[in-house]
């Protein structure tokens, strides 16, 4: 199934938060997959809470939105994408103090032993594995969007 970061800390936060549509409501989403498919999927799930999702194709792409859109409030990023991969991409990102604060989450479809470590290593916030659960996905999302 998927394999979520269900640490103590995560459900101590996710357990005094408010409701999922007033967390989500009117924020703005990068979700840089090369896969169209996932973000049709991460979209059609989002658009119901009244988020408005931006898509990459790529971690050029990714970068590129960031650099030209200041509102993005989260981005779900495919660890497994050509060109520049999902790594390369959230290391560029932590290297601009600009984007130190914004959550980003790996999404990735290996779920092997260090996957999790290694997204956080790069600079991840936090990790899914694909398929994504959309459950999972809200509980997720509004944890890291609750603070912000």
């Amino acid at each position: 199934m998927i394999e979520v970061n269900n640490s103590d800390d995560v459900r101590r936060k996710n357990n005094g938060l408010g409701a999922l549509t007033d967390v989500l409501k009117g924020r703005k989403v990068l979700v840089a997959d090369d896969d169209v498919r996932n973000i049709f999927s991460m979209t059609k799930a989002l658009e119901k809470f009244q988020v408005q999702v931006i898509p990459a194709m790529d971690g050029r792409e990714a970068l590129d939105v960031l650099a030209s859109d200041d509102s993005i409030d989260i981005v779900l990023m495919d660890m497994m994408m050509p060109e520049m991969d999902g790594y390369e991409t959230i290391r560029n990102i932590r290297q601009h103090a600009k984007y130190a604060a914004i959550p980003v989450i790996a999404v990735t479809a290996k779920s092997m032993i260090g996957d999790r470590e290694k997204c956080i290593q790069a600079g991840a916030s936090d990790y899914i594995s694909k398929p994504v659960d959309i459950d999972q996905l809200l509980s997720l999302l509004r944890v890291w969007l609750y603070e912000n």
